[in-house]
């Protein structure tokens, strides 16, 4: 006959009904504070009611206090407060965690990212379930009504001790998010309820339940785990830092390749060498439309590297290339510029003429980009562990590159169509070993570096979990 939506601090929510002889029933459930808070029992009763709801909750359950209202008046109160209760008993169910969550989160905490539960069940119940899941910092508590007690800068110096949040409200949610943020925290929160919105909607990235999520819950969440996997969120974070890592390394090789090609062109010219004319467009164009892209898409296809979910988040401020990263890669490219440069030019103090200048330099630079490839498929790790990486383009796009340098040599169409003409087996050899030494002497670095140049650094950002 009538409905009190959820509601109140606890909240709960009455129905009215009526059977076939006419007579009113008031059914209320919610949590057993709230229906006790209006129910008509001793004290002697009160308490132990109180009693065996807390040693429930310290077992784990979820707990709901169940009512049967009184009212005489025709016309309904506006407020289900108004009830008066007959207090019939506590329904506590059994709602364990899911097998892998414990493993879940240890993976966030690997990955350096803080797992805060926030629920409206009982302080008791929360911790009892935090234990059961492994939860950072299970001992500590807050719950709804002390959070919107603490002022803003309190309330941002719990949020960084506490990780249990019990009996939320939907305005508690939000301020516990929106502390986070001032924190500079990146905030991701699930949450699957209609009550979870506006939390969903404050945090960075809203996550709701795709199976038990409400349609509230979805229409103001950024993503939806269609399984209700919290597991998934874990695949999404690694395959997330595996893309950007893999940018990273494609960005820094085609900024490590393109100093030389600029400088091969320029240096002869500025320091008025004897042949000043080693690069015409058509090898600037060949190496900046089809070499160059060619490569770098190699870094599409990485497999993810080991310590990937092992290293802290980058800072939310943090630039896309840091000044180290950048630093290196403009490093990369000056040492190839030297190796090619110094080659062509003891061959021309040397009386080789230009096109066995050009000829040299231009296959040294061609293995230069190969060798870059293979040394820039990580930061951290030698050539010797990258190079057993299942990458099914790397034996092609290098295959394809030696076939291309045996032909600018040895087809003359070609070379005419290159200026450029062939090389004994000792030049070849000569030429591969500059290009060697200009590119792999950053696996030395590698060893020695204590700080690896791909590493991020910066904060932990917090997932919310509403478990």
């Amino acid at each position: 006959m009538h409905e009190y939506p959820v509601g109140g601090k606890p909240p709960m929510m009455t129905h009215i009904f009526k059977n076939e002889s006419g007579e009113t029933i008031i059914a209320a459930k919610g949590a057993p504070e709230a229906i006790l808070k209006r129910s008509n029992l001793s004290v002697t009763d009160l308490k132990k009611v109180e009693e065996q709801t807390l040693s429930y909750a310290k077992q784990g359950y979820r707990l709901l206090g169940v009512g049967k209202g009184i009212w005489k008046e025709e016309k309904y109160p506006k407020s289900q407060e108004e009830f008066v209760f007959e207090f019939l008993g506590l329904i506590a169910f059994q709602d364990p965690p899911k097998p892998n969550i414990a493993q879940t989160i240890k993976t966030f905490y690997d990955a350096g990212i803080s797992v805060k539960m926030i629920t409206g069940d009982y302080a008791e119940t929360s911790i009892a379930i935090a234990q059961q899941i492994k939860l950072n910092n299970s001992d500590k508590v807050l719950t709804g009504g002390e959070v919107l007690h603490l002022t803003p800068e309190e309330l941002k110096q719990k949020v960084k001790e506490v990780n249990i949040f019990a009996r939320m409200f939907p305005e508690a949610k939000l301020k516990v998010i929106e502390a986070l943020k001032e924190n500079g925290e990146v905030v991701a929160m699930t949450g699957d309820g209609v009550n979870d919105a506006p939390a969903l909607k404050a945090a960075h990235i809203g996550i709701a339940m795709g199976k038990r999520g409400s349609e509230v819950a979805k229409n103001a969440a950024s993503l939806i785990l269609t399984d209700d996997d919290l597991g998934h969120m874990t695949d999404a974070v690694a395959l997330g830092r595996k893309i950007y890592d893999n940018l990273k390394k494609a960005i820094q090789y085609i900024v490590s390749i393109h100093i030389p090609i600029i400088l091969i062109v320029t240096v002869p010219l500025l320091f008025s060498w004897k042949f000043t004319d080693i690069f015409s467009p058509v090898h600037v164009i060949f190496l900046e439309l089809i070499m160059g892209p060619t490569c770098s898409i190699i870094y599409e296809n990485e497999p993810m590297e080991a310590n990937t979910m092992l290293r802290s988040p980058r800072h939310i401020s943090s630039t896309f290339l840091s000044v180290k990263q950048l630093r290196t890669s403009i490093v990369q490219g000056l040492v190839i510029t030297t190796g090619c440069l110094s080659l062509g030019y003891y061959l021309m103090q040397h009386q080789q003429n230009e096109t066995m200048v050009r000829t040299a330099i231009f296959i040294t630079l061609l293995f230069c980009n190969i060798f870059l490839t293979f040394a820039n498929r990580s930061f951290q790790y030698s050539i010797f562990k990258t190079l057993r990486y299942k990458n099914n383009l790397i034996p092609l796009i290098a295959g394809i590159t030696i076939l291309f340098i045996l032909s600018l040599l040895y087809i003359p169409f070609i070379q005419q169509l290159f200026r450029l003409g062939p090389l004994s087996f000792s030049y070849l050899m000569i030429c591969i070993a500059f290009a060697f030494v200009s590119t792999f002497w950053i696996e030395i670095f590698k060893l020695t570096s204590s700080q690896p140049f791909s590493k991020g650094e910066g904060q932990k950002p917090s997932a919310l979990e509403r478990i």
